[in-house]
């Protein structure tokens, strides 16, 4: 079978580079190694930038995040029994964030990619990508059973940090650069009502704690732990006590306990792999790189991957040019480096990390002094929270 564009990996990513290929008339398929329906199981962030937002309203899809977002014009930042709020709107103009869970991300695009009729194979097994050093690319795949063939210009992997699109790549085209934390995060989901109006990020010399939420009675709770933690050895009971230690009283007191619907450890590292094209093989969000969620700019940072790809094929096929997928590398790296910068430095602020010490623990509370004391320093934390240009 013959696509314009073979995109690998069903996320939100891929399915948002689909959407807006599709709604320009680019012939794209997916294939996606899971089923929809653990494709919608997965439990991701919620925090969306400006620019994510845009995109889905753009390609149709904005309508329910519109009805049911939840628009954030600030966070705090909890400290040494004190609580600075980062006035998103008054410090950037105006701008905010929209706390939308990734999981509805992905739905609303399925649902507009199924009413497009474009296609999407899932369960496609044992993906092989093909002579994308070349000019003819193609792409098999077994499903129930069959080897399949696709033929096609371009191969996008949106397949995530394990995919086959980066391993794909050989070895000695690649440089990657990492930083792992010694740390992690134990997140647990409930259907409670959220411990405060907005996010409320706490450095505590227990660990870091966040609160969060999905909607107005869905919240999103994170303690830092180690990463040798079992997700076994925390009950209910275990987790709210240690969450509610580490937060601001005031805050604490408006914790309801309520039974998990899900918890998960996720270690946290940096991670970018470079360049991000190859060929006709372009690499997409996780595929490419990875920040801590500390920033909340992993799935934002696909969006903008997104953006520049989405662009650069348009005007490949619209207007014969190679400008743009020719830039694609160069200009998501450099938005992207920014983002690790600000993902890095957030978790270095907050969290206890094994290089931390009594000198770095002091550091820490400068900093977040000087950023609480600072007009200045506080719209740089809000200019990058809220998402740098694209």
């Amino acid at each position: 079978m013959r696509h314009q564009v073979c995109i690998v990996g069903a996320g939100p990513s891929g399915l948002l580079l689909g959407q807006i290929l599709a709604r320009a008339g680019i012939d794209a398929v997916i294939l996606e190694a899971r089923s929809a329906e653990h494709v919608l199981s997965r439990i991701r962030a919620g925090v969306l930038e400006t620019g994510l937002v845009d995109q889905m309203r753009a390609c149709g899809c904005g309508d329910r995040l519109d009805r049911e977002g939840l628009v954030h014009h600030g966070f705090s930042m909890a400290f040494a029994d004190r609580t600075h709020r980062i006035d998103l709107a008054g410090l950037t103009g105006g701008r905010s964030v929209v706390v939308y869970g990734q999981t509805e991300v992905t739905r609303d695009l399925m649902d507009a990619r199924a009413e497009f009729g474009a296609a999407t194979v899932y369960e496609a097994a044992s993906v092989e990508i093909h002579d994308f050093d070349g000019v003819k690319p193609w792409v098999t795949y077994r499903k129930d059973g069959v080897t399949q063939v696709i033929d096609c210009d371009f191969v996008v992997g949106c397949d995530g940090f394990h995919g086959v699109s980066r391993a794909s790549v050989p070895e000695a085209a690649l440089t990657l650069y990492e930083r792992i934390y010694g740390t992690a995060w134990l997140g647990l989901l409930a259907d409670v009502p959220p411990a405060d109006e907005e996010l409320v990020y706490a450095r505590h010399d227990r660990g870091f704690a966040l609160a969060s939420m999905r909607s107005h009675s869905r919240s999103r709770f994170y303690v830092q732990v180690p990463p040798t933690e079992r997700v076994e050895d925390w009950s209910d009971q275990r987790f709210y006590d240690e969450f509610r230690r580490r937060l601001p009283e005031a805050v604490a007191d408006r914790v309801v306990p309520g039974p998990s619907i899900e918890k998960s450890i996720a270690a946290l590292r940096s991670f970018v792999a470079e360049p991000l094209r190859f060929g006709r093989l372009f690499l997409v969000g996780d595929a490419g790189h990875i920040v801590p969620p500390t920033g909340a700019k992993g799935l934002n940072l696909a969006a903008s991957d997104v953006h520049y790809l989405a662009t650069g094929l348009r005007e490949f096929y619209e207007e014969q040019s190679s400008a743009g997928i020719d830039a694609y590398s160069a200009r998501a790296l450099a938005r992207i480096w920014k983002a690790e910068r600000f993902s890095w430095s957030m978790t270095a602020m907050m969290h206890l990390l094994p290089e931390t010490g009594a000198f770095g623990a002091r550091m820490q509370l400068a900093e977040l002094d000087y950023i609480a004391s600072s007009e200045v320093a506080s719209a740089a934390i809000a200019e990058n929270y809220v998402g740098l240009p694209y």
